[in-house]
């Protein structure tokens, strides 16, 4: 027996608390050991949307900002105003050089051919030099210094960083060979202020955090770290309403592919949310969601709209209408990307646009 909503289903609803966005990002501003607790806001900052995030922050009293692409500069730029600090991580190319100087935007020089861009045609405009430690991804390596160590001293450097691989893991041994190795590199270049930490690095026993830090996941309630718990606050709540509720007996299969099959009597939700939402396919028979305090899992497929719920120790709170929430205060993030079997930063940045979104201040 099933039985099904009348009208129009309310929609999946996103709800993205500023507030606690300020309060992490204070977090991380009185752990930097004095450094100055920059923002990165790159994809949409963290799916959470550009605009809104940068401001909160700016408003909190940040004063640089992170992101991946020259269009996410320009949207920063539009969001922000004349006075905050921009870097795109990305870095520069040829034909994105007059985009840089019109919003006043700071490239992080990747390699040999965009130093030597940027010296030709950056107009002596501030841009920061990103060398690699060990990550093996961006940046210039000391082969590449000794090439244009020359072109470097003629930059006019406002920052120099790198990017820790294991900050995620306190003890591992590549924290600090990474440390040394940007302190021996750095003492090569022109002075600048130094960027080693993220989020996690913030918060590694001794001096990773040098002149800046560069907070990201842990702003949006991520734990920087794989297991120790940080005390950050949950940025957005995902709650998706029940469209529909059936009882299903024993042996009776849900989903696409019968990939779950009731082992008794159980109570089916089927939830008005799904992959094209942005929610994992990943999440299917693995996931879970909060209804009336009760831990729900999800059970069969994920498919494109729909997701069902074994609701049975729910009780009266399952009903239709009610939301069910996905992320929250009493769905961690890191709880959720831990039972999809993937990281806070893809499911957060994986958001799409058909939640109706709400923005809480305070």
């Amino acid at each position: 027996m099933s039985e099904s909503v009348s009208g129009f289903p309310r929609h999946s609803q996103l709800k993205i608390d500023l507030g606690a966005l300020a309060r992490n990002w204070a977090f991380f501003a009185e752990n930097a050991q004095g450094a100055e607790c920059a923002a990165v806001v790159k994809a949409n900052g963290y799916g959470l949307g550009l605009a809104e995030v940068s401001q909160s922050l700016a408003d909190a009293g940040c004063k640089t900002f992170f992101v991946a692409h020259a269009f996410e500069g320009e949207k920063a730029r539009h969001a922000l105003g004349p006075d905050p600090v921009i870097y795109v991580l990305n870095g520069v190319m040829a034909d994105e050089v007059s985009a840089f100087l019109a919003g006043d935007l700071r490239p992080v020089l990747n390699d040999v051919g965009q130093v030597q861009l940027w010296a030709e045609a950056g107009l002596g405009q501030p841009a920061a030099l990103h060398i690699d430690t060990g990550m093996n991804r961006l940046g210039l390596s000391e082969e590449d210094i000794d090439r244009v160590e020359e072109t470097i001293f003629t930059l006019n450097l406002a920052l120099i960083m790198s990017h820790l691989a294991c900050a995620s893991d306190p003890q591992h041994p590549k924290n600090g060979m990474q440390r040394d190795a940007f302190v021996s590199l750095a003492a090569r270049l022109p002075p600048a202020p130094l960027s080693l930490a993220a989020s996690a690095g913030i918060l590694l026993e001794g001096d990773y955090c040098f002149d800046l830090v560069r907070p990201g996941i842990g702003l949006y309630g991520g734990g920087p770290f794989d297991q120790d718990p940080v005390p950050l606050e949950p940025v957005a709540t995902l709650e998706a309403p029940i469209i529909q509720l059936r009882s299903v007996g024993p042996g009776d299969t849900v989903g696409y592919g019968a990939t779950w099959q009731a082992d008794r009597r159980r109570t089916i939700a089927t939830i008005a949310l799904g992959y094209a939402d942005g929610f994992l396919r990943s999440g299917s028979n693995r996931g879970f969601a909060i209804l009336g305090g009760a831990v729900c899992p999800i059970v069969g497929r994920v498919s494109m709209d729909l997701i069902t719920l074994d609701v049975s120790s729910a009780g009266s709170a399952a009903k239709i209408g009610a939301m069910a929430q996905f992320l929250g205060r009493a769905a961690p993030l890191d709880a959720q990307a831990q039972a999809l079997d993937t990281i806070p930063y893809e499911i957060l940045t994986r958001l799409g646009d058909r939640f109706e979104r709400s923005y809480l201040e305070g």
